[in-house]
């Protein structure tokens, strides 16, 4: 299965056609002809980037059982995503952060609950091109330095005196994608990002400037540097706890030390489209097998009791998000101490 994310803007995956029926607030129209087990209908997802190659896995490996099931797997960015999804143009919308205030009340007021299910964990990855001989670690600092407007570092000397003379040529995400918003939180929190980067919402873009300008600075999910390591140098980032250089690996990523890029990958479920069998089906096929696959494609298996505690969720349809506080901010701390259901806000 190819992980590679094909377009920029709106990539769509068509897997099999079938036909199905629009209930409540969920969409959906009638095609095709029954599958396995009279199963038919259609799945709109649309979102993030980096959570793509895991939706896209989890609707081959469906379309494998259930032909007459349509599947439609889209690329606008997290941001994007939702913006089609509080709209109720979309069954699922994938998000490489969670949903933020404004969206969840564009959900209100468009009348969409949803349900919260993570599905992996990714570590955002900072890469270099591989002759680049003198960048081996950074630090949160380092990072603001190259990447924060106000001061922004036009050579590599400007980070640090003992780097070359030489202009950084910078690669990054859409501002409507997840990753460019989870990057933007941890080096720049309120301040502004530089606006002379090259920038596009297709990871593979990406992948290619960096391979392709010795100089050259870029961020992206870490399936895409796994896929890519012969063509990338992934930097090792301080941890601002240990004080000691991480590299991203599956195993840094699970055990929390590759700080602060570290993070959780989400889909978004329209509850009124869960009164669609081919939805909850896929749903469930999804949580059933999202941690083989997000470690078949790059990314890492959420523990086993995160994956039960997402299908108790699904499964008694508890709609809103364990990531906001009543007054709307943003709720602090690991995926584990936030995915309860003390903290779900509807």
């Amino acid at each position: 299965m190819s992980r590679r994310v094909r377009s920029g803007s709106v990539m769509a995956v068509l897997l099999v056609i079938a036909g199905c029926e629009s209930q409540g607030v969920g969409i959906g129209t009638n095609v095709g002809s029954v599958g396995i087990a009279g199963l038919q209908g259609e799945v709109v997802i649309d979102g993030s980037s980096t959570v793509y190659p895991i939706s896209e896995a989890t609707a081959s490996e469906f379309s494998k059982d259930y032909p007459a099931v349509k599947v439609t797997v889209a690329v606008s960015g997290t941001g994007g995503g939702f913006k089609r999804f509080t709209q109720g143009e979309t069954d699922i919308s994938d998000a490489s952060r969670p949903i933020k205030h404004k969206e969840f009340d564009q959900c209100r007021e468009t009348n969409i609950s949803f349900i919260e299910l993570p599905v992996a964990y990714d570590g955002l990855t900072i890469v270099v091109n591989p002759k680049n001989d003198f960048v081996e670690e950074l630090t949160v600092d380092e990072l603001k330095k190259i990447f924060v407007a106000e001061g922004a570092a036009q050579k590599w000397s400007d980070v640090n005196p003992a780097w070359p003379d030489k202009q950084i040529k910078i690669y990054a995400p859409g501002t409507d994608s997840g990753t460019f918003d989870y990057f933007k939180e941890v080096v720049s929190k309120t301040t502004s990002m530089r606006s002379d980067m090259s920038v596009n919402e297709d990871d593979n873009v990406l992948v290619t400037g960096v391979a392709g300008e010795t100089n050259a600075i870029g961020f992206f999910g870490a399936a895409y540097f796994f896929e890519n390591q012969d063509k990338l140098k992934a930097v090792k980032i301080v941890n601002p706890d240990l004080g000691k250089a991480i590299a991203p690996t599956r195993e840094t990523i699970e055990n929390g030390t590759y700080a602060p890029f570290g993070r959780p990958l989400f889909i978004y479920v329209n509850t009124a489209s869960t009164k669609r069998p081919e939805i909850k089906k896929f749903v469930n096929f999804f949580l059933d097998n999202a941690g083989r696959l997000a470690d078949s494609v790059g990314y890492v298996a959420l523990p086993t009791e995160l994956y039960d505690t997402a299908r108790q969720h699904f499964e008694e349809r508890l709609n809103g998000t364990h990531f906001l506080t009543e007054s709307g901010e943003k709720r602090s701390g690991s995926l584990v101490s936030n995915y309860t259901p003390a903290n779900l806000i509807e």
